[in-house]
């Protein structure tokens, strides 16, 4: 068989990513990619795909990765060879532990000129080492539909007691890289098909039957999903639900648990259900650690996020069996923990949006929680936490919920927000620190002719790293008077000040800009109808009394619940 041409190789390609359900590439401009974008365009015109082009590999390996979150389909990234590849490491690492099936195809030189000194050539196969779930390299002239088979399977979890999880296809391509001369793609295009508007349908769970009284919890964490608010319904239970679990709803729900973890009912818990993955607070580990609670894992399936053996829980994968661990409800534990929580819900709101109160984060999150519908990122850093603090669980989910909690990073923020949007077609918002939208800034780049996505963010700008004044760094420069030299180190080295102006960045890209400093005028811009394409809601802050802040806002829970901690 002669060998195949490096345009009928990447047509090989196309038609067996088409076949496994890919029908989003992110294609990042390059030479020795050509083949590949070439096929992809032909796919693109018979109405098979949809192409998205960005220039930097960075901001398209996120794009790609939101779009695989939204849509639940695997998602491809095109680069060519290079450090083009080593630019998706920070995507591919997120897709890892966070279980998307990304499919990274990397084009590469032929055998014969590694090795030799030429231009953009290096070892990229097995690159990303234990973060993909399959990697192989396809030689010049190779048939690739094999390999893509594969990795496919592995990319979304088909293979037996694999996650799913990113995965590369490293495909050598021969000149001449371009069709043949009068080459032109079909007429056509992508016609993004209409998507359902995301509806909550609570999971069946089994009735309590004769199960045993107890002072159990369920805590839903990253991507628990409703079946933690149906359990925790079923059993009488209260629930403590992160916002990303997309389980922070209903009657059961506990706003501001983590501050009742420590105090009343919290020191009364015996027992922990966990759903999806706990990220974000120190009282909730403590809590999973605590000597004398039974904890138990619903894990129904293989996990990315950890190995078993290493985490405390016991891990059960029977509904039935978890009802057993459960119990029911004891005798006015559900009552103490709404009761407790609604203290605690009034006592946060009187000090960030009670009369005299200036605008803050946790009062921003409130803002944004309430006002977001179809689709809500949150980027890392103090945003979700503030979310998680502040925002009080409606009776029915508003918005699908997102973030990139896989590592917790605050890389490509605004590229995997625009692609949450690509793979749904639905409003979406993102709610961000000033240094996340920084950091992805060259998200914002929007060739001409690409769809503009409908994606509202609204950016906390208090001049730079406030998380870092709420952890320990807070402590060792909290006394500029006594210590002035190490208030500046913690200032300059965690706090990294700037003074970026995102009215004029946000206008170098094309995207309307509003500035906000109260909570009226945060609440007029976010209650505003929406308009369609992007726009930035800047909330300008002040990080300094921010540790403060957090000081009152425990300080008045306790006080309201009536039981110190």
């Amino acid at each position: 068989m002669s060998p195949l041409s490096s345009l009928d190789a990447a047509r090989e390609a196309v038609s067996a990513l088409l076949a496994g359900g890919v029908r989003c590439v992110v294609v990042c401009p390059g030479s020795r990619s050509a083949p590949l974008a070439y096929a992809l365009a032909e796919a693109e015109g018979r109405g098979h795909l949809e192409l998205v082009v960005r220039i930097d590999e960075r901001a398209g390996g996120f794009t790609a990765l939101g779009a695989a979150l939204s849509s639940g389909r695997p998602t491809a990234v095109v680069t060519t060879s290079g450090s083009a590849v080593g630019n998706l490491v920070p995507a591919v690492m997120e897709a890892n532990h966070a279980e998307v099936p990304l499919i990274v195809l990397s084009a590469d030189r032929p055998e014969e000129l590694h090795g030799t000194g030429a231009n953009q050539t290096t070892e990229q196969f097995d690159l990303f080492g234990e973060h993909v779930r399959f990697a192989a390299t396809v030689e010049a002239g190779a048939s690739p539909s094999s390999p893509v088979r594969t990795a496919l399977s592995a990319a979304t979890g088909a293979l037996e007691g694999v996650p799913a999880g990113p995965v590369q296809l490293n495909l050598c391509f021969r000149e001449p890289l371009v069709p043949e001369d009068g080459w032109e793609p079909p007429h056509g295009g992508w016609d993004a098909p209409p998507v359902q508007p995301y509806a909550y349908r609570r999971p069946p769970v089994a009735a309590l039957g004769g199960l045993p009284p107890r002072r159990t919890v369920v805590l839903a964490g990253h991507g628990a999903g409703p079946l933690a608010e149906a359990f925790a319904a079923a059993h009488g239970l209260p629930l403590l639900a992160e916002p990303t679990s997309n389980a922070r709803f209903g009657g059961h729900a506990v706003g501001p648990y983590r501050l009742l973890l420590e105090g009343h009912p919290g020191a009364l818990i015996e027992r922990v259900v966990l759903f999806g993955r706990p990220t974000l607070s120190r009282p909730v580990t403590a809590l999973l650690a605590r000597e004398g609670v039974q904890t138990a894992l619903y894990h129904a399936r293989p996990a990315a996020w950890f190995r078993e053996g290493r985490r405390r829980e016991r891990l059960i994968d029977d509904l039935d069996v978890l009802s057993g661990f459960a119990g029911r409800g004891a005798e006015g534990w559900l009552d103490a923990w709404l009761l407790a929580g609604a203290a605690a819900q009034e006592a946060v709101d009187r000090i960030i949006a009670g009369p005299g109160a200036v605008l803050t984060g946790p009062r921003l999150a409130q803002l944004v929680w309430e006002t977001s519908h179809g689709q809500l990122m949150l980027g890392s850093s103090n945003g979700i936490r503030d979310v998680d603090l502040a925002a009080s669980p409606p009776t029915q989910p508003l918005a699908r919920v997102f973030a990139n909690r896989g590592l917790a990073g605050i890389d490509g923020a605004i590229s995997t927000a625009t692609g949450l949007w690509l793979g749904r077609r639905t409003p979406t918002t993102l709610f961000l620190g000033d240094l996340t939208l920084l950091h992805d800034a060259g998200g914002l780049l929007i060739g001409d002719g690409e769809a503009e996505p409908d994606l509202r963010a609204v950016v906390l700008n208090d001049a730079g790293g406030a998380i870092f004044g709420v952890l320990e760094h807070g402590r060792v420069g909290g006394d500029p008077e006594a210590r002035p030299g190490a208030a500046a180190a913690v200032e300059r080295l965690f706090g990294t000040p700037h003074h970026a102006d995102l009215r004029a960045l946000a206008a170098a890209y094309g995207v309307r800009h509003t500035l906000v400093r109260t909570s009226a005028e945060a609440a007029a811009a976010l209650s505003a109808p929406r308009r369609s394409g992007r726009e930035i809601i800047e909330a300008r802050l002040d990080r300094a009394g921010l540790r403060g802040l957090h000081a009152r806002i425990r300080a008045a829970v306790e006080d309201a619940v009536g039981v110190r901690s």
